[in-house]
């Protein structure tokens, strides 16, 4: 047993060759445990530890291994007498009620599955910041909440023990049959196998609205998103003031920053703040460190809640779409002063013209206006 242990303990060792090593410390540990003899015939111990031989058949190993995720909290072990040396290296739970943590490892451990890299998963294993993440939306009895890559259903769970009635949106077909079979007897959730950036998102909403025959109007979205389909999530959301009222998304801790706290004359400052702050209203949240996920990513994660704007409240354009495309020319060219990035719209000396009319010198550059300098620069030059 020793050797095994201390072969985990190995960091060279790939994926597989860790698999492996834990069936055979698995069937090591029942040998000694159970007392099975080396010619195969069961000790007299047999009947009084059958019902644990079972009952460690259906466990979860979770390995002191850097391959392998770690508890955020302390697992209980439900069996005695485990050997000091074994349990350094193993704890064996099982628990009626898993917290995220277990129940996460042990849903894609029942599937076979392995978090797949192109389509940016990482599980959280943390009950907790999805508890926060409800409640950063203050979700509650009634409400009607989609969710963007439910996984193994971690959040799902707790939105629906918060009384909501949930739309998940999941590309891969195995979490969706895993989330599906999870939740077979709960009325309150639809899950849908698609590929949230290039689904009809409102036509699903609307549809859901009128099944539910929601009063409101409004509905709100909580997700752990991907971080690699942030920035398509967010411009697909953000318009939908009319469907959505708030939008909780945990992102990567470097574009939440970016998109919240944008710093004027830096290179930081992007289209993408022109388009959040039109939208809606930001907020930084609280961040979410990288151990809380498997498999572990190389950044931190932050959640951002967005209170989204109806079309009264957003910014008098007399276009949003000339706006916003007068907005991404800005910033074509780095470094370019806007009366070179905008001639396509109207000569130099207009927009020169129009920056003074705005209180802002001819020479400025896109990164020294604000949504509100923007918006004025944008009814002067632009003809609709």
């Amino acid at each position: 047993m020793g050797e095994l242990v201390a072969e985990v303990g190995c960091k060279s060792l790939t994926e597989r060759q860790v698999v492996s090593v834990i069936y055979r410390i698995l069937g090591t540990y029942c040998s000694q445990m159970y007392g099975l003899s080396s010619n195969g015939e069961r000790a007299g111990r047999q009947n009084q530890n059958r019902h644990r031989i079972a009952m460690t058949t259906s466990t979860l190993l979770v390995f002191q291994n850097p391959l392998l995720p770690k508890p955020t909290r302390p697992a209980h072990s439900s069996i005695a007498g485990v050997q000091k040396g074994a349990a350094s290296a193993c704890i064996v739970c099982a628990r009626s009620q898993d917290d995220d943590y277990h129940a996460t490892i042990k849903a894609l451990n029942s599937k076979g599955r392995f978090p797949r890299k192109s389509l940016g998963q990482h599980y959280m294993l943390n009950s907790e910041i999805n508890d926060q993440l409800a409640a950063a939306a203050a979700v509650q009895e009634g409400d009607i909440v989609l969710e963007i890559g439910p996984g193994t259903g971690s959040l799902t769970n707790v939105l629906l023990n918060a009384g909501a009635t949930v739309l998940a949106i999941e590309k891969d077909q195995h979490m969706v049959g895993l989330v599906r079979e999870r939740f077979a007897s709960i009325d309150q959730l639809k899950v849908l196998q698609e590929d949230f950036v290039k689904c009809h998102i409102r036509s699903h909403m609307l549809s859901l609205f009128e099944r539910r025959k929601s009063s409101s109007g409004f509905a709100k979205v909580v997700a752990n998103i991907p971080f690699n389909i942030s920035t398509d999530v967010i411009k697909q959301l953000l318009p939908m003031g009319d469907i959505f009222s708030e939008v909780v998304l945990l992102l990567q801790e470097e574009t939440a920053l970016r998109l919240v706290e944008p710093s004027l004359r830096t290179s930081e400052y992007r289209p993408i703040n022109i388009f959040v702050n039109f939208y809606s209203e930001p907020e930084y949240k609280f961040k979410v460190p990288r151990t809380n996920f498997f498999p572990q990513p190389k950044v931190d994660a932050a959640v951002v809640t967005f209170k989204l704007k109806q079309a009264t409240d957003y910014p008098a354009v007399t276009s949003t779409k000339s706006f916003f495309s007068m907005v991404s020319s800005a910033f074509n060219g780095k470094r370019k002063m806007l009366r070179k990035s905008l001639q396509h719209l109207c000569t130099s000396l207009e927009i020169e013209k129009a920056l003074g009319d705005v209180g802002l010198p001819a020479t400025s550059r896109p990164e020294e206006l604000t949504l509100d300098d923007f918006v004025k620069l944008h009814n002067l030059i632009v003809q609709v």
